[in-house]
């Protein structure tokens, strides 16, 4: 047996782009070689289409036809000179290294009302006065004694609540002097019992399936 020819794939060249197979890298490779440019577009295109033939999946991706551009570009080292009908990638813009992303720096003082809060906030203040607005501020307010209570697992008085959303409001909502209260703790935690109680019924019967099927089958047996 003659092992002469044998090509091994620790031989050969590292692919730029594994995903595309050896084959996609050989044509570009050959288009590169391509003296008449005429000629070479018409090659450079008819990779594109191969390119795109084997991700099927992705043509409906926006920018689908921009991106196999680029890659073949970079499959070719950047040595691949055609006419390309979207502004074509340098390898000095590859390796420019992206501006660092600014994360939003969220340190709320009143971390157990959540960060959503300061968002409802912000609408209710964008209202126009009158019976919607009211209504929302109340809904919030509600909101963030729930939410205190889930956190605390305590009492709280309204008088609290209506001090954190003055502060969180920057002044902008003050219901320290209003005569309406807040929903009593026991109506605001009843959804999380419910919901809880509804949990252990379902445990309890699935259980009870599980038993009766078991003496179900050692009758049988």
């Amino acid at each position: 047996m003659h092992t002469q020819n044998l090509e091994y794939n620790t031989e050969r060249e590292q692919l730029v782009i594994p995903e595309y197979g050896r084959h996609i890298q050989k044509m570009i490779d050959h288009a590169i070689t391509i003296e008449d440019r005429e000629e070479r577009n018409k090659v450079a295109k008819a990779i594109i289409g191969v390119m795109g033939n084997m991700q099927p999946h992705l043509r409906d991706v926006a920018d689908f036809q921009h991106k196999l551009w680029d890659q073949l570009f970079i499959i070719s080292k950047f040595k691949l000179d055609v006419d390309a009908p979207f502004p074509i990638l340098t390898e000095e813009e590859l390796m420019q290294r992206p501006e660092p992303l600014e994360y939003p720096q969220n340190h709320p003082k009143y971390r157990f009302y959540g960060n959503n809060i300061i968002r409802m906030i912000n609408v209710a203040n964008s209202w126009e006065e009158g019976d919607l607005k009211e209504a929302l501020i109340y809904t919030i307010a509600n909101h963030m004694k729930k939410c205190f209570l889930n956190w605390n697992k305590d009492t709280v008085e309204d008088d609290v609540i209506f001090r954190h959303l003055f502060e969180l409001s920057d002044g902008k909502i003050d219901l320290q002097n209003s005569n309406e209260d807040l929903s009593n703790a026991t109506s605001l935690m009843k959804t999380k019992k419910r919901y809880n109680n509804n949990n252990n019924n379902n445990n309890n019967n699935n259980g009870k399936k599980y038993r009766s099927n078991n003496n179900y089958k050692k009758r049988r047996n």
